[in-house]
């Protein structure tokens, strides 16, 4: 899909790291309001899913909206009833549309035409095993981040809480809530705690949770990891397992994002400032008084980053050691992994 191509290789590429100015975000904002690219007239007589498809492939490719195959074949297979449309039957692909089929067809394919994500136009998507709720502003999860949620899973499995202690993860900046709840599922024995500084993301991640059958072992809070740094503080310690997926785009990168991104998706859940580190740092610096003995930081992170993280770690943060950098599937060093270190102020089990 787009945002695949569009944040795995364009944004995420070095563009240079200075700040966005006024102008630029005055541009950036006015996407939102540009008026939407008319839509095909709606047939007089009734048509077959099968045409539905190829009128709107093409009118998507004449109005210069990326991915027209893909979009008009997932919002036409939730229309009826699937996932892709390689999973609906044959016959019902022939078989005419009923006029409200066809009403809610143009209804929900006109939305795409002005750069709406998919995502938002069917109110769902699939993250690993789990099909999450999503609307706008809420951050879309990524393909990168099912990769991030697998390197803390194995590390988790690998060593388990011992007795009566359970293993915790606290997600900062959860978004849809798709992290967390994808740990939970897979760790029956893990209580999570995640936090955004979007209301409409708490309300979203808990939203899931219910849907799912997880919000007793998910506590979402309200919070910003910068401005609520103490509140936190009084609430989370002896976490086995702190994730981010934080804004970490350089606040000049902001700029070569697609309409998909810009005109619907929270910029604050994507800029990351200057240097795409200013959430990352307050991370690292609240990660010590949140930790077990041991205990570890998993980021998603620009390309770009890991020897700065590192290097900022080292030199400002005690008892936190850098341990490593994960590629992802691309081959592009997206993951920093660091851990607490033993400390006798700590009386919790070893979480390594």
């Amino acid at each position: 899909m787009w945002w695949r191509r569009t944040l795995s290789r364009s944004s995420r590429c070095c563009l240079g790291c200075g700040r966005i100015g006024a102008k630029l975000f005055k541009g950036i904002w006015s996407l939102r309001s540009r008026p939407i690219c008319s839509a095909p007239a709606l047939p007089a007589d009734r048509i077959t899913a099968l045409q539905a498809l190829d009128v709107w492939k093409r009118h998507f490719e004449e109005k210069g909206v990326t991915e027209p195959e893909h979009s008009s074949q997932y919002i036409i297979a939730h229309l009826l009833g699937a996932k892709t449309i390689e999973s609906v039957e044959q016959q019902r692909l022939t078989e005419f549309l009923s006029k409200e089929k066809m009403e809610q067809v143009w209804q929900l394919c006109t939305r795409r035409l002005s750069r709406m994500p998919v995502q938002y136009i069917i109110e769902e998507w699939d993250f690993r095993d789990l099909t999450l709720k999503l609307r706008p502003p809420v951050f879309i999860p990524r393909p990168e981040t099912e990769e991030l949620v697998e390197l803390v899973l194995t590390d988790l499995q690998k060593h388990p809480g011992a007795g009566e202690t359970r293993q915790t993860c606290l997600e900062v900046g959860c978004g849809s809530g798709a992290v967390s709840l994808s740990l939970l599922k897979s760790l029956p024995q893990l209580e999570a705690f995640a936090l955004d500084r979007s209301q409409d993301a708490v309300d979203l991640s808990r939203e899931n949770a219910l849907r799912l059958g997880l919000q007793d072992r998910l506590k979402v809070y309200h919070m910003d990891v910068i401005k609520d740094a103490e509140r936190m503080l009084g609430l989370f310690s002896s976490i086995s397992a702190l994730v981010s997926n934080p804004p970490y785009l350089f606040s000049e990168d902001m700029a070569t994002l697609e309409p998909e991104i810009l005109r619907f998706e929270d910029h604050a859940a994507l800029d990351g400032g200057e240097d795409g580190l200013n959430v990352i740092r307050q991370i690292l610096a609240l990660a010590p008084d949140f930790l077990s003995n041991r205990g570890r930081v998993y980021l998603e992170v620009d390309p770009r980053h890991p020897p700065l993280v590192r290097r900022w770690a080292e030199d400002n943060v005690k008892g936190l050691r850098y341990m490593e950098t994960r590629h992802d599937v691309s081959g592009r060093p997206r993951f920093c992994i660091l851990q607490k270190e033993e400390s006798h102020k700590d009386p919790e089990v070893d979480q390594d």
